[in-house]
């Protein structure tokens, strides 16, 4: 259907075309000056526009018609769902001050920067945390007031220990903002470090609890440790020290590391309690260890009673005052291979403890008494330390006695009977 126009030369002028009407008026405006104006219906409503000369007014008004026609044809062929669904998002974007097809228009584009419409709310939301405002801060600085206010909170000393441990070493490698660290940075540098299992892990809780801080406190906008790789820690199999064994090693350890190496064979202590522990903790009248809660690793305190092999190898410090180990934690690691060696043997992991644990059990058959003196629960002393040794085997390790008081072995096997 081609648009039609009066021949008459009266106004005012019609341009129809299908259902379409549009009027067009010849009007003289304020300034004494002769426009013309067009009248249509759209939306339901009454619409006006107006055009300084006959020629543009009419142009304009064959295109209208031909648009509005165009329209209510699709209108027409509409569904009561297709209006329905139109009147929503008419709705929807009215809080935006934004006119329906612009608003489409604009999220068209945003699918083809992104490609998949469902990404659309992704990568907005990335947009806001990416630009969400931040303080400026050095990792190191972070570092440092998150310690302050652990230590403020209570934290243990060891666990602090620890944290300061691991995260100067990782401020140590990140000299630069938190707000800019990513997750691929920091898997470089484990990657790097080549940490093993339960190494890792370690690292990877101590980095985590840094960038939750620091988003809490507005330093990051996110936290990059939270989709680093996990690595199944596997735990090796318990090794102890056979009553030979320890008797070389007691034997071949110096002077300031016998003790050491004493409490951790037969009272069953961790190299880290050792190492903070001190002479007025043991009482030789009652026979017996305190290990305080600030120096447990689960800071909680406990009470571990002394064997008579182990007080006959502590009486010659009995006087003795301060820190038992006055080195450092490296110090203390080299002893323990340095102590091996001289007695011809290889140093294994956590065995002093295992063997206190594993001889202990075999000697009562409880593994309650046993856990209370260890500091950890029955269902763990059960699962490692359960028939590694005989009872024979046990009643030998904790006969082993200096050589000055080896002499008096009968009486003291006698009196643990």
């Amino acid at each position: 259907m081609s648009a039609t126009s009066s021949r008459k030369p009266k106004w005012p002028r019609r341009i129809t075309l299908g259902n379409v009407a549009i009027t067009i008026y010849k009007r003289t405006t304020p300034n004494g000056k002769t426009g013309f104006m067009l009248a249509y219906k759209q939306d339901g409503k009454r619409k006006f526009d107006s055009y300084p000369d006959e020629a543009t007014a009419i142009d304009e008004a064959t295109k209208k018609a031909s648009r509005l026609s165009t329209l209510g044809v699709k209108a027409a062929q509409m569904s009561e769902d297709d209006l329905r669904a139109c009147v929503a998002a008419m709705d929807r974007v009215k809080p935006l001050n934004l006119p329906l097809l612009r608003a489409v228009e604009k999220l068209v584009a945003a699918v083809e920067i992104v490609g998949d419409v469902e990404l659309v709310t992704e990568a907005c939301k990335f947009f806001v945390a990416r630009n969400k405002k931040t303080t400026r801060k050095p990792v190191a600085d972070v570092v440092a007031e998150l310690l302050t206010v652990k230590q403020s909170r209570g934290a243990s000393r060891r666990y602090l220990e620890d944290l300061r441990s691991r995260l100067n070493r990782f401020a140590d490698a990140f000299k630069k903002d938190a707000s800019v660290i990513t997750t691929a940075d920091i898997q470089a540098w484990f990657d790097e470090k080549e940490f093993g299992a339960q190494n890792f892990m370690g690292f990877r809780r101590t980095i985590h609890l840094l960038f939750e801080f620091a988003v809490a406190r507005g330093y990051a906008v996110d936290n990059p440790a939270a989709a680093l790789e996990r690595v199944k820690v596997k735990h090796a199999a318990t090794e102890i020290f056979t009553p030979k064994e320890i008797e070389k090693l007691l034997t071949a350890a110096k002077p300031d590391f016998l003790p050491c190496l004493a409490i951790g064979a037969f009272a069953g202590l961790r190299s880290a309690e050792i190492e903070r522990l001190e002479w007025s903790d043991i009482d030789f009248e009652s026979r017996h260890i305190t290990v305080g809660a600030d120096k447990a690793k689960t800071a909680s305190r406990r009470v571990v009673t002394m064997a008579e092999n182990l007080c006959a190898w502590l009486k010659p410090y009995a006087q003795m005052k301060g820190k038992i180990w006055l080195k450092s934690h490296e110090d203390f690691y080299q002893a323990q291979q340095d102590t091996a060696e001289a007695a011809g043997l290889t140093w294994k992991a956590n065995a002093l403890r295992h063997s206190a644990a594993s001889y202990m059990f075999a000697l009562s058959n409880d593994a309650g008494r046993v856990a209370g003196l260890l500091g950890n629960s029955a269902a763990v002393v059960h699962k490692h330390y359960r028939e590694l040794v005989k009872p024979a085997d046990a009643q030998k390790f904790f006969s082993v006695l200096p050589l000055a008081t080896a002499d008096a072995l009968p009486m003291m096997a006698g009196q643990t009977n």
